[in-house]
């Protein structure tokens, strides 16, 4: 749903093609506490930082993980959003709080229409024993 999806360009009101590339654990690259996701925007590299407390904080909530497809549909969620509602225009890298994060997963579980997230679409090992 949004691992490639095209966004209305707010400013430019061009229809932009994004396709997710890579995931990567920042620690490693930036010796950040959290989870980059890579973007293609019309091939421009754009990248969206979730934070590792989002993953703490929604298991602490619900015992329930995101797992790595549910964290790419998150980013994908909100960099569509950001896109068409001009957010950042340009922008490289954006980062989220905890709170956005949770609030982008729960709005990806709204558009898959199911009551919650988990499903064999984003991960057949989502659930907890």
């Amino acid at each position: 749903m949004y691992q490639d999806f095209e966004a209305l360009d707010r400013w430019t009101k061009k229809r932009v093609h994004c396709l997710y590339q890579a995931l990567i654990v920042a620690i490693s690259t930036r010796h950040a506490d959290a989870v980059d996701i890579k973007f293609l925007v019309d091939g421009r590299p754009v990248w969206v930082a979730l934070p590792h407390r989002a993953w703490v904080e929604y298991e602490n909530r619900t015992r329930r993980l995101i797992t790595d497809p549910l964290a790419v549909e998150i980013a994908g969620h909100y960099l569509k959003t950001a896109l068409e509602s001009g957010e950042g225009a340009g922008r490289e890298m954006y980062s989220l709080t905890i709170d956005e994060t949770l609030r982008h997963l729960e709005a990806v579980v709204k558009d898959l229409g199911r009551s919650e997230p988990g499903t064999q679409e984003l991960s057949p090992a989502y659930k907890l024993g």
